[in-house]
C-alpha cells in the first residue's frame, strides 16, 4: 500500500523529536537529515539488492565478481560497501547492519564509519555529504538518544521508489526543513528561504527545458528545486534541467545535496566556498561561468573584505559594511549573454544607499540591466522581520522592447496573510504579482497591489534612486520605506559616535577626566 504524505511526515518528527532531550531545535538538522538520507540510501539499495537477486536465481554459473558486475551495471546506481569497525564483525554499511548493533558500545562511531564508507565507496555522488557529523560523538549526542532516533526513525515506512514516490519523500524532506526553520528563530535564514519567496521567484524567471540554473548562495537547495517542480508543473521536463549551486557552509551544502538527491534530480553540481572570494564554477579562462538563470537570497548587508581587482565589479566596488551590491554583481557576470536572468531577493537599501553602492546602482541602470523591482511585505523570512525586494536583472540587450529603458515597479508590500512566526504569501498573492510582471500595467492599488513602468530618464532625475516610494504612491503612504528610516538611523548613530570621540579625545587632552559614559 502507498505511503501517505502525513504518514512519512509524522513518523519523521517522531524520531527528530527524540532529540529534544539532548539539544536545542535550531540543531536537529545535523543529526537528522543525515540519518534520514543514510536511511533512503540503505532501503534503495537493499530493495534493487532484492530484485537483482531475484534475477540472479535464473543466472546459473557466473563467479561473485560477474554476479556484482551486473548487479551494478543493471540494478544498482551507488554502493554500501562493508565496513570493519575495530573488533566488530565485518557488515555492511548499511542503515539495517548497524541498527542492529544499537545496543552495543560505540554506536556513534560504528554510524560515522558507516557513513564515511558510503561517501568514500561513491566519490562522485557523495563526497563530503554528510558534512562534519559532529554528532556521532558521545559528548556531543549520547548514545542512548541517537538509539532512540533511530528507533524512532526506523518505524518509517521503507523509503525506497517501490514504497513511495519521489514526491512524497521530497516532500517529507521540505517538511522537516521547515519544521526545523519554524523552531529555529533567526538561524534558519541560513538554510533555508520561505516557499513562497522561492515560488515567486522562479515564476518570474520562468525556466525552460534544459536551461541552466544556478544559485551562488544555495543553503539547502530550494531555489535549485523550485526550478525543476515549476517546470513540470508547468508540462515541462524538470529533470532535463542542469542544477548548480555554490554554499559557504560545508554542512548546508550536504543538506542541499540531500535535498535534491531526495528529490531524484541528479543533474545537479553543489560547490563549497565562499561565492565572492572564491567562485567555483568557472570557465576554461578563469572567468565566471554563465547560466539561464540564476537565483539567490543571500545574507543581507554582510559585512566581506572588497575585491581588490575583479572583472565583476562593473561600476565599482561594493563596500566593507554590505556585500549586498557584490552578489548582484557576481549574478550579472553570471547571465548567459543571450538569454540570462537573475531574480535577488535583498534589503530595501541597495535601492537608495549612497556612496560606492549608489555609483554601482547607476552602471547597473546605464546598461538598462535591471527589469523589476518588486516590495515584499516585512517579516516574511526567519532571519529578518525588515521588509525585502526582489531585483530582476536580464542580461544586456536581452529586455523586451516595452521594458527596455526604465524599470518595472511593483508594491506587494501589503499582499500577506499573518501566521505564527511570521507573514506568509498565499498562491492568489504570487499570481497577482506574477500577472503584474508580465502584463506590467499601471495599477490602481486595489487588492493591495500596484505597479508601474517607470521610464529610465525620470529615475535619472531622481538621482538613480530606486526607493518604491518615488515612484508608487501606495508605498510611500503605507511604510515611508521603513529601509529608508534604518539607513537613516545608522547614520546618525555613527555620527554622534565619531563627534562623542573627537570630544572626549579633546577633553583627554585637557586634562579632564570622568567623561567615558
Amino acid at each position: 500500500m502507498a505511503v501517505t504524505q502525513q504518514e512519512i511526515e509524522n513518523r519523521l518528527w517522531d524520531a527528530a523529536d527524540e532529540l529534544r532531550v539532548a539539544m536545542p531545535e535550531a540543531q536537529y538538522s545535523s543529526v537528522v537529515f543525515p540519518l534520514m538520507f543514510w536511511k533512503y540510501l540503505s532501503d534503495t539499495w537493499e530493495h534493487n539488492h532484492q530484485e537483482f537477486l531475484a534475477q540472479y536465481e535464473g543466472l546459473d554459473g557466473l563467479s561473485p565478481e560477474e554476479a556484482r558486475e551486473i548487479e551494478y551495471r543493471d540494478h544498482q546506481s551507488f554502493e554500501i560497501p562493508f565496513i570493519h569497525a575495530g573488533t566488530v564483525q565485518e557488515r555492511r554499511a548499511s542503515w539495517s547492519s548497524i541498527l542492529a548493533t544499537v545496543a552495543q558500545h560505540g554506536l556513534g562511531q560504528r554510524v560515522r564509519a558507516s557513513l564515511q564508507a558510503i561517501e568514500s565507496a561513491n566519490p562522485d555522488k557523495f563526497s563530503r555529504l554528510f558534512g562534519s557529523m559532529t554528532w556521532t560523538q558521545e559528548a556531543v549526542l549520547p548514545a542512548e538518544v541517537l538509539a532512540s532516533v533511530m528507533r524512532a526513525m526506523d518505524r518509517t515506512p521503507k523509503m525506497h521508489e517501490g514504497n513511495m514516490s519521489h514526491d512524497v519523500l521530497g516532500g517529507a524532506y521540505e517538511y522537516l526543513l521547515k519544521r526545523f526553520s519554524d523552531g529555529s528563530g533567526t538561524r534558519a535564514g541560513q538554510f533555508f528561504t520561505p516557499r513562497e519567496v522561492v515560488e515567486l521567484i522562479i515564476e518570474l524567471l520562468d525556466p525552460k527545458n534544459h536551461e541552466s540554473v544556478y544559485d551562488p548562495t544555495c543553503g539547502s537547495g530550494g531555489m535549485l528545486i523550485a526550478a525543476a517542480s515549476l517546470l513540470k508543473a508547468h508540462g515541462g521536463r524538470g529533470y532535463t534541467l542542469s542544477l548548480n549551486g555554490q554554499e559557504a557552509v560545508t554542512d548546508t551544502a550536504g543538506v542541499a545535496r540531500m535535498n535534491l538527491f531526495m528529490h531524484n534530480l541528479t543533474e545537479f553540481k553543489v560547490e563549497v566556498g565562499d561565492t565572492l572570494r572564491d567562485p567555483r564554477f568557472k570557465k576554461p579562462d578563469g572567468s565566471v561561468k554563465q547560466f539561464d538563470v540564476i537565483v539567490a537570497n543571500p545574507p543581507y548587508s554582510m559585512k566581506w573584505k572588497p575585491w581588490a581587482n575583479d572583472p565583476r565589479a562593473i561600476g565599482g566596488v561594493a563596500p566593507q559594511s554590505s556585500a549586498d551590491w557584490a552578489f548582484v554583481q557576481h549574478m550579472i557576470a553570471s547571465m548567459d549573454p543571450k538569454k540570462g536572468r537573475a531574480g535577488v531577493v535583498l534589503p530595501h537599501g541597495v535601492l537608495f544607499r549612497g556612496g560606492q553602492e549608489s555609483a554601482i546602482r547607476k552602471r547597473v541602470l546605464d546598461d538598462d540591466l535591471l527589469e523589476a523591482v518588486i516590495g515584499l511585505p516585512a517579516n516574511l523570512f526567519y532571519s529578518t522581520s525588515i521588509p525585502t525586494c526582489i531585483l530582476v536583472f536580464r542580461a544586456p540587450g536581452t529586455k523586451a522592447s516595452k521594458r527596455e529603458d526604465g524599470v518595472l515597479f511593483i508594491d506587494a508590500s501589503t499582499r500577506f496573510t499573518k501566521a505564527k512566526n511570521r507573514s506568509i504569501l498565499t498562491g492568489a498573492d504570487i499570481a497577482d504579482v506574477v500577472t503584474a510582471y508580465h502584463s506590467g500595467s499601471d495599477g490602481d492599488g486595489e487588492a493591495g497591489l500596484s505597479a508601474r513602468f517607470v521610464p529610465s530618464t525620470e529615475i535619472v532625475a531622481n538621482g538613480y534612486d530606486l526607493n518604491i516610494g518615488r515612484y508608487i504612491k501606495q508605498a510611500a503612504a503605507e511604510q515611508e520605506d521603513l529601509g529608508t528610516l534604518i539607513d537613516a538611523y545608522n547614520i546618525a548613530r555613527a555620527e554622534r559616535q565619531k563627534a562623542e570621540q573627537r570630544m572626549l579625545a579633546v577633553l583627554s587632552a585637557a586634562g579632564i577626566e570622568g567623561f567615558d559614559e
